[in-house]
């Protein structure tokens, strides 16, 4: 287990931490399971779209020829030959002088090249009077003008929505490649943590972190398996840990990654050469350590004060848990936002702010920067710090009223106006 002391900056970090998320393998699930899993292959249509000619109208398969001079004041008179549903494989021919009633999406008839919707006729059954003229083509839709043969209905990578299945459906295909969820061993760890619920001895609290952590990973699309609390046993924290190696993606565990006497973490894996415990240039946050076990599985040890831990897990194990889904996009939208209230920096570290939106007190506002004190610019979101607490890494029990993260660079000093980039974290 390498231990460094010098720091790492949160790019460096982030970079390292998502170097562990490789794609896992596929795997083939019918359209039922495929709703949130990310495609690993291209969709193709082997037929076109539509697959014949059919109705886009409920009303009458015509000649065009048959109903030019038709109009409401001379109706032209067809004699109906067939009645063709949708789904209808009836091929009546439409000769000059007949029509075919027809449904929207039924295959239009040999003769015909336009549809009369029934709203320009008298909806005879027998014979039928056309009150208007239609032009070759109109309200037919015709074959491969949605798409063509070998045409590309849904790219690799894509998160699949319900408009995708849609669409791998309508081309006939059944089973799709995917990459599947990441299952994700949770493991929190210290003598002072209890389970929510459990009434508390004198220097106790309650386990959150595994609630959190575990919550962030099914947010994230993975399978999380919560464990613990675990006590400060590093032999039998080191035997849970390689007994998952190999069983689970990744490992995410909380706590015991500093420099105190009972960083559990640390000296459960002494012996893991390929496990790094690293200071990182960010607040809070600082402590970290990432690796692969022997069998190859990423761990990410995160610090054990809530906000750190979901400070860190949004930064570092997110990114890696979608791009091993198959996502290339694997970054929280940002925005740049107005601070409506200032706060202190510390000297030499990236801040990760939780903060909250607000409505901009007008349509535009005066915002400025060191480089640019007098900006005039139109409105954009404002943030203040979600608790007065700030960023400090023990306020978890306001945590919930962060909706973003404002990421501030090094000594940097935020004051009110000015601009920060803000990773959002709710909707």
């Amino acid at each position: 287990m390498p231990t460094t002391t010098a720091m790492r900056t949160l790019d460096e970090h982030r970079a390292a931490a998502l170097a562990l998320g490789t794609p896992l393998p596929t795997v083939a699930v019918g359209l039922a399971d495929a709703l949130g899993l990310v495609l690993a292959q291209d969709v193709r249509t082997d037929e076109p779209l539509p697959r014949w000619d059919n109705s886009a109208m409920d009303g009458y398969a015509v000649r065009a020829d048959d109903v030019r001079d038709a109009t409401d004041a001379s109706p032209v008179t067809l004699r109906v030959v067939a009645d063709l549903p949708a789904g209808s494989a009836g091929r009546p021919v439409v000769e000059p002088g007949t029509a075919a009633r027809i449904m929207t999406g039924a295959p239009v008839p040999p003769g015909a090249d336009a549809v009369v919707p029934v709203e320009d006729t008298d909806a005879g059954t027998v014979n039928v009077q056309v009150t208007a003229s239609k032009a070759v083509g109109q309200h037919v839709r015709r074959a491969g003008e949605d798409a063509v043969p070998g045409d590309l209905v849904v790219a690799a990578g894509t998160l699949l929505g319900p408009a995708h299945v849609a669409a791998v459906a309508s081309v006939g295909v059944a089973q799709v490649a995917v990459h599947r969820r990441p299952r994700v061993a949770v493991v929190s760890t210290g003598d002072e943590l209890v389970a929510p619920g459990t009434a508390l001895a004198h220097g106790q609290i309650p386990d959150s972190n595994s609630w959190l952590l575990a919550a962030a990973v099914r947010e994230a699309g993975g399978e999380a398996m919560r464990l613990g609390p675990v006590g400060d046993d590093p032999d039998a924290l080191r035997d849970l840990l390689h007994g998952l190696d190999g069983g689970v993606d990744a490992i995410v565990t909380s706590g015991g990654v500093s420099v105190g006497a009972f960083d559990v973490v640390k000296a459960a894996l002494l012996d893991d050469p390929d496990v790094i415990f690293v200071p990182v240039a960010v607040q809070p946050g600082k402590p970290q350590g990432l690796g692969r076990l022997p069998g190859g599985t990423p761990v990410f040890a995160l610090p054990g004060n809530p906000v750190s831990s979901f400070v860190s897990f949004e930064l570092f194990v997110r990114p890696a848990l979608l791009r091993m889904r198959g996502l290339v996009d694997v970054q929280r939208p940002t925005t740049t936002a107005v601070v409506d209230d200032g706060w202190r920096t510390p000297p030499g570290r990236a801040q990760v702010m939780p903060v909250r939106f607000v409505n901009p007190a007008a349509s535009t506002a005066d915002v400025h920067t060191p480089a640019h004190p007098h900006v005039h610019t139109p409105a954009r979101p404002h943030v203040v710090r979600a608790t007065a607490g700030g960023s400090g890494s023990h306020l978890v029990a306001r945590l919930a009223l962060a909706e973003g993260l404002a990421v501030v660079p090094p000594d940097t000093q935020v004051a009110p106006g000015d601009l920060v980039t803000v990773l959002r974290v709710a909707p």
